[in-house]
This record gives C-alpha cells, structure tokens and sequence, in this order.
C-alpha cells in the first residue's frame, strides 16, 4: 500500500509539475501587448502591424506618445511591454543617462532627418547670422549638426563625428556665423517662423504639415545608419511575444505599405 501510493504520489507530482511548467511558459507567451509609439507615420504604420499581428493571435494596444522623454520611461517601469520609435544612438544615450536596461529586438523603419525653413526654399537662401534649431537631446543634436556639416555649412571637430558624440562646443568653423539654439525636439516645428531652418524629425515633421521630400531644404540620405528599432526590457528580449511582435512589423504586408505610402520619406530597415 505504502509503495503503492508513493508511487502515486510522485506520478501526481510529475503531471503537476508538467502542467504548470508547461503553463509558465505559455504564460511567457503573452496574446496581448502595450505598445508605445510616436505621433505621426507611425500610427500609420502600426495599424497595418496590428493587422498582421491578429493573424497570429497576438493583439497591438498602441499608447502614442508627443514626448521622445516619455516612452523608455514607460516601457522600463513596466507600463508598456515594447515601443518603436528611436533609434540605437537615443536609446545608448537613454541607457546611460537614465539608468534603463533596454534592449533592441528588431529595426523597424529609417526616418531621414530633414533641415525645414518657411523662410527659404533653397539651402543657398541661408543668410549669414541665421538662427539654426537642431534637437537637444544629445543623440539627434549630433545628427544635426553631421547633417550641417554634410551641407558645407560647419565643420566639427574629428573625434566628435567620429564619436558620434557632436555638440555646438565641438563646431571648429563657422562660415556664416550660423547661430546654433538647441530646442526640444517636440519644439522645434512651433519654433520654425523665429528660425531660418530647423532640423525636424520625420513624426514632428508630418504632424506640422510637413513634407521631406518636398519641404527639406537639407535631408540625409536615407541609408541613414538611424534606424528606427522596437525595444523591449532586458528580461523580456527572447520572450516568444517579443519575436512575434518584429515579425508582424518585418512583414511583406507592412515593408510593401511603407514603400507605397511613403515614397522614401520612410524606408524599411530591414
């Protein structure tokens, strides 16, 4: 009696074990998830993801945010599962200087960066003394400021291009005596009528009307090295959702409607 019911016992245990070892990794497997973006294309963009996504069982909750400051925060305290909206260089600098532990899944799209004007449509117009606005987060100053330098317009010091590491403080030549006034990000298209050009990224840029291809007086080439990236935490970068949600991104469905829809102004990274 007594083997008898060890033996029991331990079949129990081992069914029980199996059961809900097998329930904590489907639990890993989550059906649905938070998603933080920014304004613009890429709620174009996600609504075709999420399309896709359903295919496969999974369900895309967007949270669009107008703040580049707001999504790693709310994806490192636990309020989103993923976000798409940075590239490499914002996240590293985010890592480092706000203490977060995310991680790179999968690119998504490469936004090239674009200097606007409503006072000049040529980049040859650019008057001596002219009032230049670029970002002041340090990652998309620097691409500014590459971008200026890409134009004749500056020089910078060696080391900060090839650190990627540029700042007003690093400009060597100066030319036209152009005045550099870093502004947030979000700032810059509601600063455009007091600057000569500003440098605007793509989300920004679409929201105030804003065309790249036809409105950028300076644009980087689109194979860009800033791609767009879905991040995730640290302990969730080999999680099963996290490999279905860069799926449904990287898609034929999605690449064809950023090609179709976008005509360069956006470039699929992958």
């Amino acid at each position: 009696m007594h083997t008898t019911f060890s033996r029991r016992s331990l079949f129990i245990a081992t069914l029980a074990a199996a059961l809900f070892g097998g329930s904590a990794a489907f639990a890993q497997d989550k059906n649905t998830l938070k998603v933080g973006i920014s304004v613009g294309s890429a709620e174009q963009v996600f609504e075709v993801v999420k399309k896709v996504a359903a295919k496969d069982g999974l369900t895309i909750q967007l949270v669009v945010f107008n703040d580049y400051q707001l999504p790693n925060a709310a994806l490192a305290s636990g309020d989103l599962d993923a976000n798409a909206f940075q590239h490499q260089p914002f996240l590293d600098n985010q890592n480092k200087a706000r203490g977060f532990d995310l991680v790179p899944v999968g690119l998504t799209i490469t936004a090239p960066l674009g200097f606007y004007s409503r006072k000049i449509k040529s980049i040859d117009q650019l008057p001596d003394g002219a009032s230049v606005g670029i970002q002041n987060d340090p990652s998309n100053g620097n691409r500014a400021l590459l971008l200026l330098q890409q134009a004749g317009l500056i020089t910078l010091k060696p080391e900060a291009v090839k650190n990627n590491t540029a700042t007003p403080l690093d400009v060597v030549t100066n030319p036209k005596k152009l005045k550099l006034i870093a502004l947030d990000a979000a700032q810059l298209p509601r600063s455009l009528d007091d600057l000569a050009i500003a440098a605007i990224n793509n989300d920004y840029a679409e929201k105030a009307g804003l065309s790249l291809n036809k409105d950028a007086v300076i644009k980087e080439n689109a194979k860009s090295p800033y791609a767009n990236l879905i991040a995730v935490r640290r302990a969730d970068k080999d999680k099963p959702w996290a490999k279905r949600l860069v799926a449904a991104y990287q898609s034929p469905e999605v690449k064809s409607f950023i090609e179709t829809q976008f005509k360069g102004s956006l470039v699929p990274a992958f």
